[in-house]
């Protein structure tokens, strides 16, 4: 059992449920990630999702949209996440997840990327941009290396390809909120329709799921976990470490926000 489905294992037994922070490398501060992934590790979450910077990411907002831009100034490259996370992996057993768009993995190579990623000790992939039924290739390379794919489902998928989706995913699949980009909202969902929409995932799936977009606050949270396996927190952590001077100032922005995220028991 690797260590994404002996996570949600657990969590599963104990009656838990996964908080996941979504990270930029290398943003605010040039050498921030490998400090990030610790202090966050420490914090106790449960998963980290580590974004792969691209100058057009087509599902993200304009928060993580900066923050890419901010860390590819600072010289962000998938040789230093590489390098971060095996660091983080050589003293953390914490499953890591990379979360990037086809084309820096297609100029880096599929399989030498799968290979690389791998090595470092990285668990899954999310390829926002790559359907299921175009990722042969890179499924392929990811099984043969043991890293999990996971594949999105939004709103408008129907209970057949919800079905497919679960499928296709190695050890859990990816529900985004709403049927647009990342970013901090009031409301989730579209129309309030958050409920009714993780209730049909969740009569038609077998492993667990995820939910992202738009989380911000306990609330928010609590509405997920109330039929979810976990809640991904991106774009307002991304806000509370904005400022930041240094990297342990950012550290510590990321800690005292997931830590004010977490519903009280």
């Amino acid at each position: 059992m690797n260590r994404i489905a002996l996570k949600f294992s657990r969590l599963r037994e104990s009656g838990k449920k996964a908080l996941i922070p979504y990270l930029t490398p290398e943003f605010p501060r040039p050498g921030v990630t490998l400090p990030l992934l610790n202090g966050l590790a420490e914090a106790g979450v449960d998963l980290i999702e580590v974004g792969i910077p691209f100058s057009d990411p087509l599902a993200d907002g304009k928060t993580i949209q900066y923050s890419s831009q901010v860390a590819l100034e600072n010289g962000v490259s998938l040789t230093i996440i590489l390098r971060a996370i095996r660091e983080f992996r050589s003293e953390q057993d914490l499953p890591v997840i990379l979360m990037g768009y086809m084309n820096p993995i297609l100029r880096y190579g599929v399989e030498r990327f799968i290979q690389h990623a791998s090595q470092a000790g990285v668990d899954g992939l999310i390829v926002p941009d790559l359907p299921p039924e175009e990722a042969s290739e890179l499924v392929g390379a990811a099984k043969q290396a043991s890293v999990s794919n996971i594949f999105l489902i939004a709103p408008t998928t129907n209970e057949e390809r919800i079905r497919m989706i679960d499928n296709y995913s190695t050890d859990f699949s990816y529900c985004v909120s709403v049927a647009g980009v990342t970013g901090q909202r009031t409301e989730l969902g579209d129309n309030g329709g958050l409920d009714s929409f993780l209730l049909r995932v969740k009569n038609n799936v077998r492993k667990p799921f995820v939910v992202g977009f738009g989380i911000s606050n306990p609330d928010h949270v609590r509405q997920v976990w109330r039929h979810a396996d976990g809640a991904v927190v991106g774009s307002a952590m991304i806000d509370a470490m904005a400022g930041a001077k240094t990297k342990k100032e950012a550290v510590n922005a990321a800690v005292r926000f997931m830590n004010k995220l977490r519903p009280a028991s």
